[in-house]
């Protein structure tokens, strides 16, 4: 799918941080961001909180058969994290492959290239994330 280029520049805050939130009502982290607490629902109240990047592997698989666009870029780690603030989100963990990862690896957050539309196009980049220790 082509993006346009103010929508891409609208989108710089979602694609370079890791910008979630947290419910002072029950202490819970979600990424992306709500409007609404799931726990307490009207109750909570909600604060815009950036995450550290740094968190842990709860599952994951290696992908060798990839979506369109992704072709150059396999095989890749793709991995369900549980950043230390609690949220979860799924990422790449770049390199690595799929017999260097285990339940548990500590990982963090990394800036990369996500793909590029054409040679003279837009360059998509944000964040993935590699292993640490």
């Amino acid at each position: 799918m082509r993006q346009s280029i103010p929508l891409t520049w609208r989108r710089i805050p979602e694609r370079y941080r890791i910008l979630g939130v947290k419910c002072d009502t029950c202490k819970t982290t979600y990424f992306p961001k709500r409007n609404v607490c799931p726990t307490c629902r009207r109750k909570g109240k909600l604060n815009e909180i950036k995450f550290a990047g740094k968190g842990k592997v709860i599952s994951f698989t290696e992908v060798s058969a990839p979506p369109e666009g992704f072709e150059d870029q396999t095989p890749y780690v793709l991995a369900i994290i549980e950043l230390d603030e609690g949220a979860r989100l799924t990422a790449q963990i770049v390199d690595a492959r799929g017999t260097d990862v285990k339940i548990g690896s500590k990982v963090e957050k990394v800036f990369r290239k996500i793909q590029s539309e054409d040679p003279e196009g837009l360059i998509h980049y944000g964040f993935k994330f590699k292993l640490v220790g």
